[in-house]
């Protein structure tokens, strides 16, 4: 058990993101404008409605634009179809049995749809949050249209803080998924001529030119641009050095890598004759994705429920907590599943000491409780990159905090409750995991895929220069 569900590494920190810094100010740009009008109509009890519009702005960054217009407005559209979900059953009953059961069936429909579609960090985990919050909320059915409306209203303008930067940088995000993959195969190539373990720097790479592949595959079905086409075949160069890293020459990729960063023209390199330009291949119907994914529907399902009963039976009055606990755990194996619930702990218990020492601050009015919010928004983005758990530093305390938007709390109460949740959804998450298999045929299947990506030449008698269309999407841990 101790080989399968290792400690060791968990709490590593990893390398920040080339871009940590936009989803981070993204967040604030998107959040603090509605957050600042309430404080000024002196109607902050609205918040949660307007910071379930205004979350949608953490998602797609890797995107190019017109893909993530379309996922910007698919994830605002699924965030207000859970928020109107749990108003409504909110405003039906006030039984928390029910409350709890409604919170565990869109938590799994949350997390199928997310994986399914693969929208990326942070995932089902937002959408949870507020669905669930919200079914713990007081509500009567004539003010539900005021509250999506509220919701749909900051989501919007989420989105156009999402879109803002394309009018500067309108390839941004395809030019750095090149660039890091010709930087990636270059250290690959150059691991590889010095004799050093290359296993590391192969998995690095394969990821690196699967995620361009996939940048410039998805702005199919918009004009496809000089720009595109001169990228696409610098992306045709880096998957060629993979294949064949004895052969290649890291200079001219990592100069290329230099120069299509930024709004420099992307530097033309002639076609190689003889290899065919692939597409990434069509994920197909979103029917086919879901079906493999019903043991994940069903395992995040009966962890939620089981967390939220247990957090009901120990007398806590916001059961959501264990509930959002035990939906964030879900990966792609038990082991992973593992790291994410260590991460998790670890991660809220600091985040409690630090909203401890946060608390007299915010308590000292309504402009330093959104301050204090808007500077965790901040740092939770900031960091959570470099592991889970540092993120969660943050993100525990701003969860805090949002629940005194209505009005301030005792911190006491609130710090039990938090610490015993965390817990709780944590074991029962664990232990659903457990209980409900996962599809190891899948499992292993994901894992291979990248290692085909330079193996596919020879593994079908092709010449080792020929491209794959083989791609995924890369997600954040």
């Amino acid at each position: 058990m101790s080989s399968r569900l290792p400690l060791a590494g968990v709490l590593r920190l990893g390398r920040p993101s080339d871009i940590w810094f936009k989803p981070a100010l993204s967040v604030v740009a998107a959040v603090a404008p509605p957050n600042l009008a309430l404080l000024a109509l002196g109607r902050l009890d609205l918040a949660m409605y307007t910071m379930a519009g205004s979350l949608c702005a953490l998602y797609a960054h890797n995107r190019p634009y017109a893909a993530r217009a379309r996922a910007l407005a698919w994830v605002i559209l699924g965030m207000l179809g859970g928020l109107a979900t749990a108003l409504l059953a909110a405003s039906l009953t006030r039984s928390a049995v029910v409350l709890v059961a409604v919170g565990a069936a869109l938590a799994a429909v949350q997390k199928v749809l997310c994986d399914a579609t693969r929208i990326g960090p942070p995932g089902n985990v937002v959408l949870t949050f507020i669905s669930s919050a919200a079914l713990f909320v007081p509500q009567s059915p004539d003010r539900i249209p005021g509250h999506l409306g509220l919701a749909a209203a900051a989501g919007a303008w989420a989105w156009l803080v999402g879109m803002a930067p394309g009018l500067l940088r309108p390839h941004g995000p395809e030019r750095r998924a090149t660039a890091a993959a010709l930087n990636a195969v270059a250290a690959h190539a150059e691991a590889h001529v010095s004799g050093e373990d290359t296993a590391g720097t192969h998995g690095t790479a394969v990821i690196a030119v699967r995620a361009a592949r996939q940048a410039v595959s998805s702005t199919t079905g918009t004009p496809f641009t000089v720009t595109h086409r001169a990228l696409e075949r610098l992306i045709v160069r880096s998957e060629v050095a993979l294949a064949a890293p004895s052969d290649a020459d890291p200079a001219p990729l990592r100069d290329w890598a230099r120069q299509v960063r930024g709004n420099r023209p992307v530097p033309e390199v002639p076609h190689l004759t003889g290899v065919d330009s692939e597409l990434a291949p069509n994920p197909g119907p979103l029917w086919h994705r879901l079906r493999p994914l019903a043991p994940l529907a069903l395992r995040t399902a009966l962890g939620c429920a089981l967390a939220g009963y247990a957090s009901l039976a120990l007398g806590i009055g916001r059961p959501y907590w264990a509930l959002v606990t035990a939906a964030s755990l879900y990966q792609a194996d038990l082991a992973l599943t593992w790291r994410r619930g260590v991460q998790r702990v670890v991660g809220n218990l600091l985040g409690v000491l630090f909203f401890a020492a946060l608390v007299p601050l915010a308590h000292t009015g309504e402009v330093a409780l959104v301050l204090c919010c808007l500077a965790l928004n901040f740092g939770a983005e900031a960091l959570i990159g470099r592991n889970y758990w540092l993120g969660s530093v943050c993100v525990t305390p701003m969860a805090l905090l949002i629940t005194e938007f209505a009005g301030f709390q005792q911190p006491g109460p609130l710090i039990s409750e938090r610490v015993v949740d965390t817990l709780v959804g944590a074991l029962v998450g664990l232990a659903a995991a457990v209980v409900v298999p996962h599809r190891k045929r899948v499992v292993r299947a994901e894992r291979a895929g990248p290692r085909t990506l330079a193996a596919t030449g020879s593994s079908r008698g092709r010449h080792p220069d020929q491209r794959t269309g083989n791609t995924t999407e890369g997600v954040r841990p």
